[in-house]
């Protein structure tokens, strides 16, 4: 195919390039690449990499997103590229994030939006989701496809560490109907030691996402000796509630050992109920435990009498309470939740390639 040209860029003279699609805003000089690896000074030209090239396609319930206050239990066509423009030693995602595309190219499949749209289409999906990888890198292949989903009738989430300059959140959210945005901490610290970034970052553009009218959805994998400081933990529950506000859905996930983080024992399931207290106890009103499937902490409770509204188990809901506008049959007291809930057709596998 032909070559792609990087979008959001800054011509810094002397054939040097300034990409502007994170806050790393690599200076990236004749014949090499920025942090994430996508974008290759060539020739004169910042040439996107990843243009068009597909790592993994799912067809997965909206829940392993996940979000859970976001048409619920409705499919959506999740697809990734290679590369991230982070560093997490504990990378789930490890194999396709923390390579490149040359090193991954023997399985890459092309696809043009059009198809990723057909496919989407034809599976029965509502939505697309950028995922498994970190979707900002894969900036402009992420708005190409979102608008035309858009034209076609398909929904837009990301999935994202929420690393995204002000100049890419212009163009995303325009597009973009829902995101869960990933906290690795709430500490600069542990941001400048494991992941090579910033936290600060972060927060501005999940506030930006929200002002500008997206679903958001926040996810923290509590990880022992990392990011499991209580205090830490109640000061990031504060904010969310100042800045984002207390309806806004929050999810402490559980550790296990991957990458180069094998020797780390798994998040003791005590420390994620600790954690859904302390945010309770500043205001959140939805709290969530992930990566335990059965506890009681997967459901939706009423914030006002504590029916159980929504019963989960993994990514399926076995039970739904809720009336049809969203409230409690209990209390009649409203459930922020975006859409209705979605009887999917029949589920295919959930990984198709």
């Amino acid at each position: 195919m032909p070559e792609v040209l990087a979008r959001l860029c800054k011509d810094l003279g002397n054939g040097t390039f300034q990409c502007l699609v994170c806050p790393h805003r690599c200076v990236i000089p004749p014949g090499a690449t920025g942090i994430c690896g996508m974008r290759e000074n060539r020739g004169g030209k910042l040439v996107l990499l990843s243009y068009g090239k597909v790592s993994s396609i799912g067809i997965d319930p909206v829940m392993k997103k996940p979000l859970y206050h976001f048409w619920p239990n409705h499919l959506t066509y999740s697809i990734a590229s290679v590369g991230c423009n982070f560093r997490c030693p504990w990378c789930q995602n490890w194999p396709i994030s923390q390579t490149t595309i040359k090193n991954y190219s023997w399985h890459l499949r092309h696809m043009d939006p059009e198809l990723v749209v057909e496919e989407a289409k034809s599976y029965g999906c509502m939505s697309i989701s950028y995922t498994y990888n970190e979707p900002i890198i894969w900036f402009e292949y992420v708005v190409d496809v979102a608008k035309l989903a858009k034209r076609e009738g398909l929904m837009n989430i990301l999935v994202t560490n929420g690393y995204a300059t002000d100049e890419a959140l212009d163009e995303l959210c325009k597009y973009i109907d829902a995101a869960n945005v990933d906290w690795k901490a709430f500490r600069e610290e542990v941001y400048s030691k494991y992941i090579k970034a910033r936290l600060e970052p972060v927060l501005h553009a999940t506030k930006e996402m929200k002002r500008r009218g997206l679903h958001i959805e926040i996810t923290y994998l509590i990880i022992p000796t990392v990011n499991d400081n209580f205090d830490d933990i109640r000061k990031m529950c504060k904010y969310i509630v100042d800045e984002l506000g207390p309806d806004t859905p929050l999810h402490f996930s559980r550790f296990y050992p991957e990458y180069r983080f094998l020797d780390v024992e798994p998040t003791p399931v005590q420390v994620l109920e600790k954690a859904c207290e302390i945010a309770r106890e500043e205001g959140i009103k939805f709290v969530y435990i992930g990566n335990v499937p059965g506890h009681r902490y997967e459901h939706t409770y009423c914030p006002e009498c504590g029916k159980r509204l929504i019963a989960r188990f993994g990514f399926e809901i076995l039970e739904w309470n809720l009336r049809e506008d969203m409230t409690c049959p209990e209390c009649g007291a409203k459930i922020p939740i975006v859409g209705r809930y979605v009887v999917p057709p029949k589920r295919p596998l959930y990984g198709v390639f």
